[in-house]
């Protein structure tokens, strides 16, 4: 079980680690069509999962609740959303293709780039720990519906996400003068929150079970809003869009499946 909680905390890592990894192969941005369905099929395995692994599962934890077992989901979806508007107002966005400039980027845009970038991780790296938190807590009672395949299946469409991410944030540092190795190092150093903001969410377990459904709730929240001012935008622009909307279909169709099938 343990084994199992570690690879889920590590899974959206790997994935910033691996796109941190571009700046040592490529001399340019990621190819647009690839972006726009990496981008896409994130989008459609996040909304999935916000449904069938976050928001479901809070609605049923507070199955004792009646007719108003609704009020967590709401209530927590609303401060999530909320939460991560918050932030997007005091950080700056994390277009790829507002960020990967060349040589003219400056070290400030850069610096305040990774620090956007982590801070986002944080709210992530929560939302991959709630679900393995719910899983967990209720695997020793025998009562949570949040089921190891849909918290796994979070975690791989937020890592898919965090390819470019990763991207984002070491090809602007290579840019700027720093060597490929330290760009790559700072990028995959970027989302290192990630497990340790899950990890502390499932040590506190024991605190976070009675608010067990305003959590799951709030990641969703905090996911869909990703979805919306960030990965839609990004799959939906330009000529190449088609791709984002077929890849977006599949990651849902696939996350379906999986919590359905699996779960």
């Amino acid at each position: 079980m343990i084994s199992v909680i570690a690879k889920g905390l590590l899974i959206p890592f790997l994935g910033t680690s691996l796109g941190s990894l571009c700046v040592l192969f490529m001399k340019k941005d990621l190819n647009v069509r690839i972006q726009r369905a990496l981008t896409g099929f994130a989008a459609g395995v996040m909304m999935a999962a916000s449904v069938w692994s976050l928001l479901i599962p809070s609605i049923e934890e507070s199955s004792s609740m009646g007719k108003l077992s609704f009020i967590p989901a709401v209530v927590g979806f609303c401060i999530g959303m909320l939460f991560l508007l918050l932030l997007d107002k005091i950080t700056p966005h994390m277009h790829m293709n507002n960020v990967v400039e060349g040589p003219q980027t400056n070290w400030k845009k850069t610096t305040m780039m990774v620090f956007a970038v982590v801070l986002h991780n944080i709210p992530e790296g929560m939302a991959v720990g709630v679900v393995y938190a719910g899983w967990y807590t209720g695997m020793l009672s025998d009562t949570s519906s949040v089921t190891a395949a849909s918290a796994l299946a979070l975690s791989l469409g937020i890592a898919i996400q965090n390819f470019p991410e990763g991207a984002i944030i070491s090809m602007p540092l290579h840019a700027n003068g720093l060597s490929k190795g330290k760009s790559c190092l700072m990028g995959i150093l970027s989302g290192i929150v990630e497990p340790i903001a899950g990890l502390i969410t499932i040590l506190l377990s024991a605190l976070v079970l009675p608010i067990l459904p305003y959590l799951l709730s709030f990641a969703a929240g905090a996911m869909v809003y990703v979805i919306i001012e960030e990965l839609i935008p990004e799959m939906s622009e330009g000529e190449h869009s088609n791709w984002g909307t077929i890849m977006f279909m599949l990651g849902f169709a696939i996350m379906m499946i999986l919590d359905v099938a699996l779960g």
